[in-house]
């Protein structure tokens, strides 16, 4: 696992198998694409209440993904939006290393925003983080470090 912890807890029978339930529904994606959309701990939580009052725009951050992650994966993880590869931004370090960052540029602020219950779902075995970004802060991004093509 890495640097990454296990966090266990109680629970009632009726909680577990509603987490159960919520991760084959979610795993029965209608893309069939190798993505795993699945539930974690973390989704059982609220999301944080500040995603729901920062302005959007139409791009949105990713944080969280593997460091091996390809634009591929992530246009099949927004399957649903289909996102061009050439509106995807994976960032690097000057060194040309993977930072666990990218930003995914979609048509408009509405499908931006119709993305967002992916936040927290799993691209391989890590969950993703989706926050509102700003074209500012990829293009930020983009020129100070080396984004992958």
């Amino acid at each position: 696992m890495g640097k990454r912890y296990v966090e266990v807890f109680r629970c009632k029978k009726q909680e577990y198998y509603n987490a159960i339930a919520t991760d084959v529904n979610e795993g029965a994606s209608s893309c069939n694409l190798p993505v795993r959309a699945s539930s974690s701990p973390a989704n059982w939580r609220k999301r944080s209440p500040e995603k729901d009052t920062i302005g959007y725009t139409e791009v949105l951050k990713l944080r969280g993904l593997p460091y091996s992650v390809k634009k591929s994966e992530i246009a099949s993880f927004f399957c649903d939006f289909n996102v061009p590869e050439d509106r995807i931004h994976i960032a690097c370090r000057p060194d040309g290393k993977a930072t666990g960052q990218a930003f995914v540029e979609f048509t408009s602020v509405e499908e931006a925003k119709e993305a967002m219950p992916k936040d927290r779902m799993m691209i391989g075995s890590r969950y993703v983080e989706l926050f509102p970004s700003t074209p500012d802060e990829a293009k930020q991004a983009a020129s100070s470090s080396r984004s992958r093509y």
